[in-house]
């Protein structure tokens, strides 16, 4: 039996790639699900199916994290309602490929609040109530970028580095408690992600990892107590064969694999 089963799981960013994994995932699982994005048409279509397929409570929260007040809100509606939230996956968040300088600013703002922001938020409203019941989960993803600085994915990296970084602190934090908090990082996935980025025509589908091979990973690692995981056999070679090469040296190279990404080319 899933330790999910008859537990309530929230999850953002759900309408698509991951999060939508995340929720096809742990329904299947027999967990009840508070599913949130901006796109409300697909919510309700994702909730009636898995509740038809599963027999599971499927609650739609409409929410735009790029809206500062929207992750109190969300924890105001499942209060209100009475939901015990078990399993946070705060998976909600977006890349801007290019040259930094060329960027929108208000994009990379953006892009800082979603990704970085909202999730804090989200973190510190709802670890509140499972440290006080001495249960519950905290899933943040990040990604392989979290581990080096990536030319012209510059803000994004830097988000996902502040991902890592936190989600370990906070699973030390909570290690004298039954809470447990993992930084799930994979790496390029073969999802409506790419195409938001700008990265989709540069990618090759049939290279990436799947969706539900990440979300798999990232529940194998949260049973077993982990703070960080990488997802996919190449991803964590390539972590940790970086660990002996200088930065500056990862850098460059790193510059020269996604030079195909300025905007000056």
């Amino acid at each position: 039996m899933s330790e999910w089963k008859n537990k309530t799981a929230l999850i953002t960013g759900a309408s698509y790639g991951i999060g939508e994994a995340f929720a096809r995932r742990l329904a299947a699982d027999g967990a009840n699900l508070i599913i949130t994005a901006r796109s409300r048409d697909r919510l309700d279509g994702l909730a009636g199916e898995l509740r038809e397929r599963h027999r599971v409570k499927v609650t739609v929260i409409e929410a735009d994290l790029a809206n500062p007040d929207a992750p109190v809100e969300i924890f105001t509606a499942t209060e209100g309602a009475g939901l015990q939230v078990d399993l946070l996956v705060n998976n909600a968040g977006f890349g801007l490929v290019g040259d930094f300088a060329s960027q929108p600013r208000e994009k990379i703002l953006e892009m800082i609040q979603v990704n970085v922001t909202a999730l804090t938020a989200l973190a510190h409203l709802y670890l509140h109530p499972m440290l006080r019941r001495e249960s519950g989960a905290i899933i943040n993803l990040a990604s392989t970028a979290s581990f080096q600085a990536v030319p012209y994915f510059a803000v994004y990296a830097a988000t996902k580095a502040f991902i890592l970084i936190f989600s370990e602190s906070l699973w030390a934090e909570c290690g004298g408690s039954s809470v447990r908090v993992l930084a799930l990082c994979p790496g390029p996935v073969a999802t409506h992600f790419q195409e938001v980025a700008g990265t989709a025509r540069r990618r090759l589908p049939e290279k990436m990892q799947t969706a539900d091979e990440v979300v798999e990973t990232g529940l194998k690692a949260l049973a077993q107590g982990r703070s960080h995981v990488v997802s996919g056999f190449n991803n964590r070679l390539m972590v940790e064969v970086e660990r002996f090469v200088p930065r500056d040296v990862v850098t460059r190279m790193a510059e020269r694999m996604f030079r195909q990404f300025s905007d000056r080319e």
